[in-house]
This record gives C-alpha cells, structure tokens and sequence, in this order.
C-alpha cells in the first residue's frame, strides 16, 4: 500500500480538530510529566503531578531529597527510578541555567544527542521534549502510532529512528502539524484504535485494512 501520512493527519484533524497538546501548564511540567508517563497511564502521571505542584519549578525540585520526590511522584511507578531519571533531566537543565529560550536556540539533531545521553531519557520521551517543550518539528513515535500505522496496512521499520524518518521525509516540517499529529493519533487510539479496536464509526475507515464488523 502506498503510504500518505498526509491523508491520515487531514482525515485526523478533520474528525477531531486541533488537540492543543502537551497537557501541561508550563513547559517544564511538560517536561517532568514526559517522564513521568513512561511505562504507565496518564491518569497515574495526573495524580503525581497534583502531589508534585507545589514544587513543580526547576528550582525546587533541584533541591527536593530524591526519597521526598520519589514518595510524591508515587501514583506513578516505578517512582524511585523515575525520580532518579527526574533528577538526572534537572541536572543537563541545571546547566543551562533552567533558560529553556537558551536551549530552543541550540539545533534539532545536538540537542537531541544532549537528551538522549541522559538517564533515563529515551528516543520517545527526548522526542516528545524536543517538540512540545523546545518547539522544534519532530514525529514522535509512540505504541499509538505503531498500532494505527499497522493495522491501516503499512510495512513501517521496527526501529525507531528508521519508523520516524520514513514518516517525516513525508511531511511538512512544521511545528503545528508535527504537534497536532502526534496529539491526534494519541486521541486516536484512545477512540477508537484501541487494542480491541471500534471500526463502526472511525475517521480512517476508508483506508483501513483491519476491518471488524
């Protein structure tokens, strides 16, 4: 089947609209809550955050004892390695002097080397910073959109790096509907793409191959 990851973003926003995405007040609780979502839900990671607010600035929780914010950020699992991650991100951001205007400037690729070479910090949670913390265009690719992309009926590569190259030399590279697209397939999955997935009724019907009665 010939891909056109265009189409799907268009039939997407059209059912949907605009998803103004990340779920998050500033960016650096966007940040935090990226990390924070790994290997579990967003409500988890919401019940965190609440507990986590009346520090959730770079500052205090440079300053915060690993064992205090690893019981606050509980709710969400695996809560001392991700307190230890938390810490690991605040010590690169500490060097910036917590300037995130200062690190939006640096490039794509570098600072995407930069995040990945701290602990704990993988290509979808990097990627997921990049684009909704520091503005820069990037597919992040997640289970959502390896389940959605599979089962329309494209061939996509098993690595990372490979499944998002392919997606965005087909794209604009464009800020909104890099954002936007990510947004909208996360939404996707949750409607109607689920594991057990509701074909009555879905925006990509048409060009599904997977189709159940």
């Amino acid at each position: 089947m010939k891909r056109d990851y265009q189409l799907i973003y268009e039939k997407l926003y059209n059912h949907y609209g605009p998803q103004s995405w990340w779920p998050a007040e500033t960016p650096f609780e966007m940040m935090v809550g990226s990390i924070l979502v790994q290997n579990t839900n967003w409500r988890n990671v919401e019940k965190a955050l609440l507990k986590l607010r009346p520090y959730l600035d770079p500052e205090s929780i440079d300053l915060l004892p690993l064992e205090e914010l690893a019981q606050l950020i509980r709710s969400s699992g695996f809560f001392n390695i991700k307190a230890k991650r938390i810490k690991a991100f605040i010590k690169w951001f500490k060097e910036y002097n917590f300037d995130i205007d200062r690190i939006k400037k640096k490039d794509r690729q570098e600072l995407r080397i930069e995040l990945l070479s701290i602990n704990g910090i993988g290509r979808e949670t990097a990627d997921a910073m990049l684009l909704y913390a520091f503005e820069k265009p990037v597919f992040v690719v997640d289970a959502y959109a390896r389940r959605i992309f599979h089962r329309i009926g494209y061939d996509m590569p098993v690595s990372y790096d490979g499944f998002q190259k392919l997606v965005e030399k087909e794209l604009p590279y464009d800020l909104v509907i890099q954002n936007e697209y990510h947004a909208l397939l996360v939404e996707h999955a949750k409607q109607f793409c689920r594991v057990k997935p509701i074909c009555k009724g879905c925006p990509l019907l048409s060009i599904c191959d997977q189709q159940i009665d």
